[in-house]
């Protein structure tokens, strides 16, 4: 094999695990969410990282929204769950549950 193709080869490889390596949001707010969270718009986002990004994401929505009781959380909870396939159901999990954590300390 000579060094061109080496190369290629080698761009090749790291190309499908940049690909491998995102994970996509869906973007379509499921039908029976009638709470605070119901006028809200979804976003389409490529992650590497999504416990953080989520984080990010859950953080904006409880400011803008005025994120008042736990009804609000849990409705917030599950529009994320809802929206997400099962890969990112744990970043979920623990984004929510450090933005708890570091509001009781």
């Amino acid at each position: 094999m000579d060094v061109v193709e080496e190369l290629n080869k080698k761009q090749k490889k790291r190309t499908l695990q940049k690909r491998n390596n995102r994970i996509s949001f869906s973007a379509s707010l499921p039908d029976d969410v009638c709470g605070v969270f119901a006028g809200s718009v979804c976003a389409v986002k490529y992650s590497t990282n999504p416990f953080l990004d989520m984080r990010e994401s859950i953080l904006e929505m409880i400011q803008y929204v005025g994120v008042c009781d736990w009804k609000d959380v849990e409705e917030l909870v599950y529009c994320y769950i809802a929206l997400n396939s099962s890969e990112i159901h744990e970043s979920i999990r623990d984004a929510f549950l450090s933005l708890g954590s570091s509001r009781m300390s």
